[in-house]
């Protein structure tokens, strides 16, 4: 599955996250905290969007590498 976009909600333990199909509409899903990498690093390369808060550079700091990668 290829996802293009994906909009993260960060909130304490729970994130939800919204991903955007080109093709076949969306999905949400769910993650706790230490899921979050596992998730993005099975994935192929995605716009992530993210609300502007204190963590949000913590989660783009984690999530570039995984880019870097693909």
């Amino acid at each position: 599955m290829k996802l293009t976009a994906i909009g993260m909600d960060i909130v304490k333990h729970i994130f939800q996250l919204h991903a955007v199909n080109a093709n076949s509409g969306e999905i949400e899903r769910k993650l706790k905290r230490g899921q979050v990498t596992e998730f993005f690093t099975k994935r192929e390369r995605a716009l992530v969007a993210m609300e502007a808060c204190g963590s949000a550079h913590h989660w783009a700091r984690q999530l570039q590498p995984l880019s870097a990668t693909k």
